[in-house]
This record gives C-alpha cells, structure tokens and sequence, in this order.
C-alpha cells in the first residue's frame, strides 16, 4: 500500500489555490507557482490539483466543452459561467441538497449527487 504524503509541491499547490481566489484552470495554477517555483512540472500541478480535489481540500468543477476549474470554497454551490469571457462565478442560491431524491428515473440510475452550471452574460461583457 503506498502512503499518501503531503509534499511539497502539494502544498505549493494548495497555497496558489488558495491565493488566486477565483476558479482557476490548472493553467493558470500552474502559471502562478512556476514564477517562483520554475523547476515544477505541470504534470506535477495537475496531479496534485486532482489529488487535493479527492481529499476534499479543493473543489474541483467539471466545465462541459472547456478546462476543468479549482477553487478553494469547498462547500457545495452552484456557479454561471459568461457565454462572452468564459469566466466562472458563484451563484448567491442555496444548494438543493435532496434535489436526487425528486428525480423521477425510469433508467434504474442510482443517483449520488449533481452539478448545475448556470450560462449567462457577466456585467463585464454586457457594458
């Protein structure tokens, strides 16, 4: 069994997460250590972006048809993404913790949970 340590690099990983405050692609996590930290590999960003997601230390959001964003609220919640810039904001909405239970299957799925992204255009891309 291989034991799971808290690197280095998994610590540069979080601490980029957590000081961008924003839904950041691993692009532009990796972008932000590898000004300090240049000898970083971005295969090595992109595994410990996944691996703090699995361990619930990061959220990690699923963007159909684009890249893959992180952030450091961990909490359930909803975001809209602007059609425009393709950038990902929070929703001000309450998570529906038991919508699963209101779906009616007819395919014998058992439901284990959801991700709703909103679209819209952002005040930005508006003006």
């Amino acid at each position: 069994m291989m034991i799971k340590r808290n690197t280095i690099q998994c610590s540069l990983v979080l601490d980029a997460v957590n000081r961008l405050q924003c839904h950041a692609t691993a692009d532009e996590i990796y972008d932000a250590i590898v000004k300090d930290h240049p000898n970083i590999s971005r295969a090595t960003v992109y595994r410990n972006l996944n691996r703090l997601a699995n361990t619930g230390q990061i959220l990690k959001i699923e963007i159909p048809g684009g890249a893959d964003r992180f952030e450091h609220v961990c909490q359930r919640h909803y975001h809209v993404r602007c059609e425009r810039c393709n950038q990902l904001f929070d929703v001000d909405m309450e998570y529906i913790q038991d919508l699963e239970q209101k779906i009616r299957d007819s395919h014998g799925f058992e439901f284990t949970g959801h991700d709703i992204l909103f679209t819209g255009i952002c005040p930005q891309c508006r003006k």
